[in-house]
Protein backbone atom coordinates (compact mmCIF):
# COMPACT_ATOMS: atom_id res chain seq x y z
CA UNK A 1 0.00 0.00 0.00
CA UNK A 2 1.50 3.13 -1.11
CA UNK A 3 1.27 6.07 2.06
CA UNK A 4 2.44 8.87 2.37
CA UNK A 5 5.18 8.34 4.31
CA UNK A 6 6.88 6.79 1.34
CA UNK A 7 6.71 10.10 -0.75
CA UNK A 8 8.46 11.90 1.93
CA UNK A 9 11.16 9.17 2.10
CA UNK A 10 11.85 9.26 -1.24
CA UNK A 11 11.95 13.19 -1.94
CA UNK A 12 14.29 12.82 1.08
CA UNK A 13 16.36 9.91 -0.53
CA UNK A 14 16.65 12.32 -3.87
CA UNK A 15 17.40 15.41 -1.87
CA UNK A 16 20.09 13.67 -0.39
CA UNK A 17 21.69 11.86 -3.40
CA UNK A 18 21.30 15.17 -5.27
CA UNK A 19 23.03 16.85 -2.16
CA UNK A 20 25.96 14.04 -2.18
CA UNK A 21 26.81 14.33 -6.27
CA UNK A 22 26.57 18.39 -5.85
CA UNK A 23 28.49 19.54 -2.88
CA UNK A 24 31.39 16.74 -4.61
CA UNK A 25 31.07 18.53 -8.10
CA UNK A 26 31.14 22.36 -6.43
CA UNK A 27 34.03 20.72 -4.48
CA UNK A 28 36.03 19.87 -7.68
CA UNK A 29 39.35 21.51 -7.87
CA UNK A 30 41.64 22.51 -10.72
CA UNK A 31 45.08 20.67 -10.72
CA UNK A 32 48.15 23.16 -10.48
CA UNK A 33 50.20 23.84 -13.55
CA UNK A 34 53.60 24.06 -13.45
CA UNK A 35 54.02 26.42 -15.79
CA UNK A 36 53.29 28.84 -13.05
CA UNK A 37 56.60 28.18 -11.79
CA UNK A 38 58.50 28.63 -14.81
CA UNK A 39 56.30 32.05 -15.50
CA UNK A 40 57.14 33.04 -11.82
CA UNK A 41 54.28 33.91 -11.28
CA UNK A 42 54.00 31.64 -8.04
CA UNK A 43 57.19 30.33 -6.25
CA UNK A 44 58.23 26.90 -5.66
CA UNK A 45 57.22 27.03 -1.65
CA UNK A 46 53.58 28.57 -3.10
CA UNK A 47 53.57 25.60 -6.03
CA UNK A 48 53.86 22.84 -3.31
CA UNK A 49 51.44 24.16 -1.11
CA UNK A 50 48.88 24.62 -4.19
CA UNK A 51 49.64 20.72 -5.00
CA UNK A 52 49.06 20.08 -1.50
CA UNK A 53 45.64 21.37 -1.16
CA UNK A 54 44.88 19.77 -4.64
CA UNK A 55 41.90 17.00 -4.11
CA UNK A 56 40.68 15.00 -6.48
CA UNK A 57 37.39 13.51 -6.91
CA UNK A 58 37.75 9.95 -6.71
CA UNK A 59 35.55 6.86 -6.42
CA UNK A 60 36.30 6.67 -2.40
CA UNK A 61 35.57 10.01 -1.97
CA UNK A 62 31.95 10.01 -3.58
CA UNK A 63 31.03 6.79 -1.80
CA UNK A 64 32.77 6.86 1.67
CA UNK A 65 33.63 10.49 2.03
CA UNK A 66 32.62 12.87 4.28
CA UNK A 67 29.43 13.84 2.87
CA UNK A 68 27.81 10.49 2.10
CA UNK A 69 29.02 9.62 5.77
CA UNK A 70 26.48 12.71 6.54
CA UNK A 71 23.89 11.38 4.46
CA UNK A 72 23.76 7.80 6.27
CA UNK A 73 23.95 9.53 9.47
CA UNK A 74 20.71 11.49 8.57
CA UNK A 75 18.82 8.31 7.05
CA UNK A 76 19.97 6.39 10.53
CA UNK A 77 18.46 9.63 12.23
CA UNK A 78 15.61 9.26 10.25
CA UNK A 79 14.69 5.97 11.12
CA UNK A 80 15.25 6.89 14.54
CA UNK A 81 12.90 9.67 14.68
CA UNK A 82 10.53 7.38 13.24
CA UNK A 83 10.81 4.59 15.97
CA UNK A 84 9.43 6.70 18.49
CA UNK A 85 6.09 8.40 19.78
CA UNK A 86 6.02 12.00 19.72
CA UNK A 87 2.84 11.66 21.64
CA UNK A 88 5.78 11.22 24.39
CA UNK A 89 7.24 14.83 24.28
CA UNK A 90 3.76 15.93 26.10
CA UNK A 91 2.64 12.79 28.06
CA UNK A 92 5.79 12.43 30.48
CA UNK A 93 5.78 14.89 33.46
CA UNK A 94 7.85 15.95 35.75
CA UNK A 95 11.52 15.52 35.70
CA UNK A 96 10.66 12.60 32.52
CA UNK A 97 9.06 15.63 30.49
CA UNK A 98 11.71 16.12 28.11
CA UNK A 99 10.91 19.72 26.94
CA UNK A 100 12.89 21.45 29.73
CA UNK A 101 15.46 19.83 28.77
CA UNK A 102 15.43 20.20 25.15
CA UNK A 103 15.05 24.24 26.20
CA UNK A 104 17.52 24.00 28.24
CA UNK A 105 20.46 22.56 25.79
CA UNK A 106 19.00 24.91 23.45
CA UNK A 107 20.08 28.01 25.92
CA UNK A 108 23.28 26.23 27.12
CA UNK A 109 24.85 25.49 23.91
CA UNK A 110 23.92 29.03 22.25
CA UNK A 111 25.71 29.92 25.13
CA UNK A 112 28.88 28.01 24.78
CA UNK A 113 29.78 29.03 21.47
CA UNK A 114 31.29 32.03 23.26
CA UNK A 115 33.46 30.18 25.19
CA UNK A 116 37.09 29.81 24.80
CA UNK A 117 38.32 26.41 23.77
CA UNK A 118 35.09 24.84 23.38
CA UNK A 119 33.03 27.97 20.53
CA UNK A 120 35.17 27.62 17.11
CA UNK A 121 34.98 30.78 14.75
CA UNK A 122 34.32 30.49 11.00
CA UNK A 123 33.50 33.55 8.80
CA UNK A 124 33.84 35.51 11.26
CA UNK A 125 30.65 34.14 13.24
CA UNK A 126 31.35 32.20 16.70
CA UNK A 127 28.43 29.32 15.27
CA UNK A 128 30.01 25.81 16.22
CA UNK A 129 31.10 23.70 18.88
CA UNK A 130 33.68 20.56 18.51
CA UNK A 131 36.41 20.26 15.72
CA UNK A 132 36.58 21.38 12.79
CA UNK A 133 35.68 18.24 11.23
CA UNK A 134 32.17 17.18 12.50
CA UNK A 135 31.17 20.40 14.61
CA UNK A 136 28.18 21.01 15.67
CA UNK A 137 25.84 24.10 15.16
CA UNK A 138 23.70 24.80 18.41
CA UNK A 139 21.52 26.96 16.30
CA UNK A 140 20.11 23.51 14.65
CA UNK A 141 19.06 22.12 17.88
CA UNK A 142 17.43 25.70 18.58
CA UNK A 143 15.54 25.65 14.91
CA UNK A 144 13.85 22.01 15.84
CA UNK A 145 13.91 21.82 19.65
CA UNK A 146 11.88 25.00 19.16
CA UNK A 147 9.18 23.27 16.98
CA UNK A 148 8.38 20.90 19.72
CA UNK A 149 8.91 23.60 22.74
CA UNK A 150 6.15 26.04 20.89
CA UNK A 151 4.07 22.89 20.29
CA UNK A 152 4.14 21.73 23.62
CA UNK A 153 3.29 25.39 24.85
CA UNK A 154 0.53 25.58 22.58
CA UNK A 155 -1.21 22.37 23.77
CA UNK A 156 -0.79 22.49 27.40
CA UNK A 157 -1.79 26.41 27.64
CA UNK A 158 -4.28 26.49 25.08
CA UNK A 159 -6.78 27.44 27.25
CA UNK A 160 -4.90 30.94 27.66
CA UNK A 161 -3.23 31.00 24.21
CA UNK A 162 -5.51 33.36 23.53
CA UNK A 163 -4.98 35.46 26.21
CA UNK A 164 -2.34 38.72 26.04
CA UNK A 165 -0.96 38.32 29.22
CA UNK A 166 -1.02 34.77 29.78
CA UNK A 167 -0.44 32.95 26.87
CA UNK A 168 1.03 35.53 24.00
CA UNK A 169 3.47 37.17 26.27
CA UNK A 170 4.93 33.90 27.81
CA UNK A 171 5.43 32.52 24.11
CA UNK A 172 6.97 36.05 22.71
CA UNK A 173 9.77 35.41 26.20
CA UNK A 174 10.39 32.03 25.18
CA UNK A 175 10.62 32.35 21.14
CA UNK A 176 12.53 35.85 21.68
CA UNK A 177 15.18 34.89 24.03
CA UNK A 178 16.04 31.95 21.87
CA UNK A 179 15.71 34.30 19.38
CA UNK A 180 18.49 37.14 20.63
CA UNK A 181 20.72 34.49 21.63
CA UNK A 182 21.28 33.05 17.92
CA UNK A 183 20.89 36.51 16.05
CA UNK A 184 23.93 37.66 17.92
CA UNK A 185 25.99 35.38 15.37
CA UNK A 186 23.22 34.33 12.91
CA UNK A 187 20.53 36.67 12.41
CA UNK A 188 18.87 34.86 9.08
CA UNK A 189 18.50 31.76 11.78
CA UNK A 190 17.42 33.55 13.98
CA UNK A 191 14.69 34.97 11.52
CA UNK A 192 13.76 32.19 10.57
CA UNK A 193 12.81 30.44 13.78
CA UNK A 194 11.23 33.77 14.93
CA UNK A 195 9.23 33.25 11.80
CA UNK A 196 8.53 29.78 12.13
CA UNK A 197 7.21 29.42 15.75
CA UNK A 198 5.20 32.62 15.41
CA UNK A 199 3.38 30.60 12.10
CA UNK A 200 3.18 27.35 14.23
CA UNK A 201 1.25 29.51 17.48
CA UNK A 202 -1.05 31.10 14.75
CA UNK A 203 -1.87 27.51 13.71
CA UNK A 204 -2.79 26.40 17.08
CA UNK A 205 -4.62 29.26 18.32
CA UNK A 206 -2.65 32.62 18.80
CA UNK A 207 -4.77 35.94 17.89
CA UNK A 208 -3.81 36.95 14.65
CA UNK A 209 -3.57 41.04 15.81
CA UNK A 210 -1.09 39.26 18.17
CA UNK A 211 0.50 37.89 15.89
CA UNK A 212 0.35 41.18 14.27
CA UNK A 213 2.20 43.09 17.31
CA UNK A 214 5.11 40.73 16.17
CA UNK A 215 6.15 42.23 13.03
CA UNK A 216 7.49 45.63 14.05
CA UNK A 217 9.22 44.36 17.27
CA UNK A 218 11.01 41.54 14.80
CA UNK A 219 11.82 43.99 12.02
CA UNK A 220 13.00 46.35 14.86
CA UNK A 221 15.16 43.48 16.41
CA UNK A 222 16.39 43.16 12.99
CA UNK A 223 17.38 46.87 12.01
CA UNK A 224 19.05 46.98 15.26
CA UNK A 225 21.12 43.93 14.26
CA UNK A 226 21.96 45.34 11.07
CA UNK A 227 22.69 48.54 12.42
CA UNK A 228 25.10 47.06 14.54
CA UNK A 229 27.02 45.17 12.64
CA UNK A 230 28.83 47.06 9.75
CA UNK A 231 29.02 43.49 7.42
CA UNK A 232 25.43 43.18 7.18
CA UNK A 233 24.24 46.62 6.45
CA UNK A 234 27.18 45.94 3.40
CA UNK A 235 24.92 42.99 2.73
CA UNK A 236 22.04 45.18 2.82
CA UNK A 237 24.00 47.32 0.65
CA UNK A 238 24.64 45.17 -1.94
CA UNK A 239 21.33 43.24 -2.29
CA UNK A 240 20.13 46.76 -3.60
CA UNK A 241 22.70 47.40 -6.01
CA UNK A 242 25.61 45.12 -6.25
CA UNK A 243 27.49 46.74 -9.30
CA UNK A 244 28.20 49.82 -7.05
CA UNK A 245 31.18 47.56 -5.67
CA UNK A 246 31.78 44.43 -7.44
CA UNK A 247 34.66 43.80 -6.38
CA UNK A 248 34.12 43.84 -2.99
CA UNK A 249 30.24 43.74 -0.94
CA UNK A 250 28.62 43.25 -4.38
CA UNK A 251 30.76 40.05 -5.58
CA UNK A 252 28.94 37.20 -4.00
CA UNK A 253 25.75 38.45 -5.53
CA UNK A 254 27.02 38.83 -9.07
CA UNK A 255 28.69 35.57 -8.79
CA UNK A 256 25.74 33.75 -8.20
CA UNK A 257 23.74 35.71 -10.89
CA UNK A 258 26.82 34.52 -13.07
CA UNK A 259 25.97 31.09 -12.52
CA UNK A 260 22.35 31.14 -12.79
CA UNK A 261 22.97 32.73 -16.01
CA UNK A 262 25.28 30.49 -17.43
CA UNK A 263 23.32 27.48 -16.83
CA UNK A 264 20.82 28.38 -19.10
CA UNK A 265 17.88 25.85 -20.31
CA UNK A 266 19.82 22.32 -19.88
CA UNK A 267 23.00 23.74 -18.23
CA UNK A 268 26.60 23.19 -18.32
CA UNK A 269 26.91 19.52 -17.88
CA UNK A 270 27.51 17.73 -14.47
CA UNK A 271 30.84 19.01 -13.18
CA UNK A 272 31.51 21.78 -15.38
CA UNK A 273 30.38 24.72 -13.63
CA UNK A 274 33.17 27.71 -13.97
CA UNK A 275 31.72 30.17 -11.00
CA UNK A 276 33.25 27.10 -8.67
CA UNK A 277 36.50 27.47 -9.31
CA UNK A 278 37.13 30.47 -6.79
CA UNK A 279 34.60 32.62 -7.84
CA UNK A 280 31.65 31.79 -5.78
CA UNK A 281 32.59 31.77 -2.35
CA UNK A 282 30.38 29.02 -0.34
CA UNK A 283 29.79 27.25 -3.22
CA UNK A 284 28.98 23.56 -1.41
CA UNK A 285 27.17 25.32 1.17
CA UNK A 286 25.33 28.19 1.19
CA UNK A 287 25.20 29.01 -2.67
CA UNK A 288 25.22 25.29 -3.93
CA UNK A 289 21.74 26.08 -5.70
CA UNK A 290 23.40 28.35 -8.07
CA UNK A 291 25.99 25.52 -8.80
CA UNK A 292 23.01 23.14 -9.34
CA UNK A 293 21.49 25.82 -11.99
CA UNK A 294 24.46 26.28 -13.72
CA UNK A 295 25.38 22.64 -14.07
CA UNK A 296 21.46 21.61 -14.24
CA UNK A 297 20.00 24.60 -15.97
CA UNK A 298 16.54 25.29 -15.47
CA UNK A 299 15.59 21.54 -15.73
CA UNK A 300 17.69 20.84 -12.38
CA UNK A 301 16.72 23.83 -10.54
CA UNK A 302 12.62 23.08 -10.98
CA UNK A 303 13.63 19.42 -10.33
CA UNK A 304 14.84 20.58 -6.62
CA UNK A 305 11.83 22.89 -6.64
CA UNK A 306 9.69 20.13 -7.12
CA UNK A 307 11.29 17.93 -4.70
CA UNK A 308 10.65 20.06 -2.07
CA UNK A 309 7.44 20.75 -3.14
CA UNK A 310 6.42 17.31 -3.27
CA UNK A 311 8.25 16.46 0.43
CA UNK A 312 6.33 19.31 2.10
CA UNK A 313 2.71 18.30 0.37
CA UNK A 314 3.37 14.47 1.49
CA UNK A 315 4.28 15.68 4.91
CA UNK A 316 1.11 17.85 5.34
CA UNK A 317 -1.06 15.27 3.97
CA UNK A 318 0.51 13.01 6.95
CA UNK A 319 -0.14 15.73 9.85
CA UNK A 320 -3.37 16.52 8.55
CA UNK A 321 -4.73 13.23 8.11
CA UNK A 322 -8.22 12.11 9.05
CA UNK A 323 -8.49 16.26 9.70
CA UNK A 324 -12.52 16.49 8.83
CA UNK A 325 -13.34 13.01 10.78
CA UNK A 326 -15.54 13.65 14.08
CA UNK A 327 -12.62 11.90 15.67
CA UNK A 328 -9.78 13.69 14.40
CA UNK A 329 -8.21 14.56 17.36
CA UNK A 330 -8.02 10.66 18.36
CA UNK A 331 -6.42 9.71 15.03
CA UNK A 332 -3.73 12.59 14.95
CA UNK A 333 -3.50 14.44 18.48
CA UNK A 334 -2.80 18.03 18.47
CA UNK A 335 0.57 17.73 20.27
CA UNK A 336 1.62 15.51 17.39
CA UNK A 337 -0.06 17.81 14.42
CA UNK A 338 1.75 20.88 15.47
CA UNK A 339 4.92 19.35 15.98
CA UNK A 340 4.51 18.12 11.88
CA UNK A 341 3.08 21.62 11.00
CA UNK A 342 6.22 23.09 12.58
CA UNK A 343 8.75 20.97 11.01
CA UNK A 344 6.85 21.38 7.33
CA UNK A 345 6.89 25.10 8.43
CA UNK A 346 10.54 24.96 9.51
CA UNK A 347 11.80 23.50 6.30
CA UNK A 348 9.60 25.25 3.59
CA UNK A 349 11.00 28.48 5.43
CA UNK A 350 14.47 27.68 5.33
CA UNK A 351 14.47 26.35 1.65
CA UNK A 352 12.31 29.76 0.92
CA UNK A 353 14.99 31.76 2.32
CA UNK A 354 17.59 30.27 0.80
CA UNK A 355 16.42 30.19 -2.56
CA UNK A 356 15.29 34.08 -2.64
CA UNK A 357 19.06 35.02 -1.35
CA UNK A 358 20.90 32.78 -4.05
CA UNK A 359 18.12 34.23 -7.27
CA UNK A 360 19.33 37.30 -5.41
CA UNK A 361 15.55 38.16 -4.07
CA UNK A 362 16.99 38.87 -0.67
CA UNK A 363 20.01 40.11 1.17
CA UNK A 364 22.95 37.70 1.20
CA UNK A 365 21.94 35.18 4.58
CA UNK A 366 23.95 32.16 5.74
CA UNK A 367 20.63 30.23 5.03
CA UNK A 368 22.04 26.75 3.91
CA UNK A 369 19.20 24.72 1.61
CA UNK A 370 18.08 21.16 3.85
CA UNK A 371 19.30 18.19 2.30
CA UNK A 372 21.28 19.40 -0.66
CA UNK A 373 23.68 22.46 0.46
CA UNK A 374 26.97 20.49 2.50
CA UNK A 375 26.04 19.83 5.63
CA UNK A 376 26.98 18.07 8.86
CA UNK A 377 24.27 18.70 12.32
CA UNK A 378 22.01 20.33 9.92
CA UNK A 379 21.30 17.44 7.72
CA UNK A 380 21.28 14.84 11.09
CA UNK A 381 18.68 17.33 12.52
CA UNK A 382 16.60 17.42 9.82
CA UNK A 383 16.75 13.62 9.07
CA UNK A 384 15.59 12.98 12.72
CA UNK A 385 12.46 15.99 12.58
CA UNK A 386 11.35 14.41 9.35
CA UNK A 387 11.75 10.71 11.21
CA UNK A 388 9.09 12.21 13.25
CA UNK A 389 6.76 13.68 10.97
CA UNK A 390 7.11 9.51 9.20
CA UNK A 391 6.23 8.16 13.53
CA UNK A 392 3.27 10.31 13.01
CA UNK A 393 1.58 8.71 10.20
CA UNK A 394 2.98 5.06 11.72
CA UNK A 395 0.91 5.80 15.08
CA UNK A 396 -2.02 7.28 13.34
CA UNK A 397 -2.56 3.99 11.67
CA UNK A 398 -2.31 2.33 14.31
CA UNK A 399 -4.82 4.59 16.17
CA UNK A 400 -7.33 4.03 12.96
CA UNK A 401 -7.12 0.32 13.56
CA UNK A 402 -8.13 0.44 17.19
CA UNK A 403 -10.50 2.76 16.35
CA UNK A 404 -11.87 0.40 13.71
CA UNK A 405 -10.86 2.03 10.90
CA UNK A 406 -10.36 0.20 7.77
CA UNK A 407 -6.33 1.14 7.13
CA UNK A 408 -5.90 2.93 3.55
CA UNK A 409 -9.97 3.99 3.51
CA UNK A 410 -10.17 7.52 2.45
CA UNK A 411 -13.08 7.90 3.87
CA UNK A 412 -13.78 11.08 6.02
CA UNK A 413 -17.40 10.01 7.33
CA UNK A 414 -18.59 12.13 10.61
CA UNK A 415 -19.42 8.96 12.33
CA UNK A 416 -16.85 7.02 13.87
CA UNK A 417 -16.51 3.32 14.40
CA UNK A 418 -16.60 1.16 17.39
CA UNK A 419 -13.70 2.15 19.07
CA UNK A 420 -11.05 -0.97 20.44
CA UNK A 421 -9.97 -0.73 24.13
CA UNK A 422 -6.31 -0.87 22.74
CA UNK A 423 -6.73 2.21 21.81
CA UNK A 424 -5.75 3.83 24.95
CA UNK A 425 -2.39 2.27 25.20
CA UNK A 426 -1.35 3.77 22.01
CA UNK A 427 -0.31 6.64 23.14
CA UNK A 428 2.47 5.73 25.63
CA UNK A 429 3.20 3.28 23.50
Amino acid sequence: MIRMSHGVVLCVLALLVMGVVMVNSAGLSVPPDPALVSSGMVTDAAFAKMEASYNPISFEQVFFGRTTKLAAFALLAMLAGYMMNVEKFITLRGAKSPIPWILGAIVVTLLLVHVPGIGREVNHSSRWIGPPSYGFQPSELAKWGMVIVIAWFAVRHGDRLRSFTRGFLPALGIIGLVCVLIAKEDLGTAVLVFGACTLLLCVAGLRWWHAALLIPIGALGAWAAIIASPYRMNRLLAWRDPWQDAEGIGYHVIQSMSAISGGGLTGRGLGNSLQKFGYLPEDTTDFIYAIICEELGVMGSLMVVALYAGLLLCGLAIVTRGASRADADRIVPPFSRLVGIGILLMIGLQAFINLVVVTGLAPTKGIALPLLSSGGSGWVMIGFSLGLVLSIERCALQRERALGYKVGDGSDGNTAPRVNASLEGIATA
